[in-house]
């Protein structure tokens, strides 16, 4: 079972949001301030939305929602997960779920991205 297009895309947003500045992303402050229309926020209604357009960005990675919206709490136990079990180098086990285990080869190869532009950038 390979991972499906838009399950791929918010999982890769909520690991590059995860290294951007998220302070100014906060629900309630962007309400009070009346960006949620702006900032296509997914708790509108799509029709409330306005145009759909790229409101966030990191490096080639472009989402046209908000990135706290558009990532979800699996997303992110899954980047919590990958990121404990390399810490200890714990290896991928037979014993994962496929869906699983997709989730962790995608957060590999973006990891590995990463740590290749930062390498470029010294």
């Amino acid at each position: 079972m390979r991972i499906d297009g838009e399950r791929k895309k918010k999982l890769i947003v909520a690991f590059h949001f995860q290294f951007s500045n998220r302070a100014g992303w906060d629900c309630v402050s962007c309400r009070q301030h009346g960006l949620e229309t702006k900032r296509r926020c997914g708790f509108l209604p799509e029709a409330k939305r306005g145009a759909l357009r790229v409101v966030w960005g990191r490096g080639q990675i472009q989402t046209e929602e908000c990135p706290k919206s558009l990532v979800t709490g699996e997303s992110l136990a899954s980047i919590e997960e990958f990121f404990v079990r390399r810490r200890l180098g714990m290896q991928d086990s037979l014993e994962l779920d496929a869906r699983k285990v997709d989730a962790f080869l995608i957060l590999r190869d973006e990891m590995e991205r990463e740590e290749r532009d930062v390498e470029a950038q010294h």
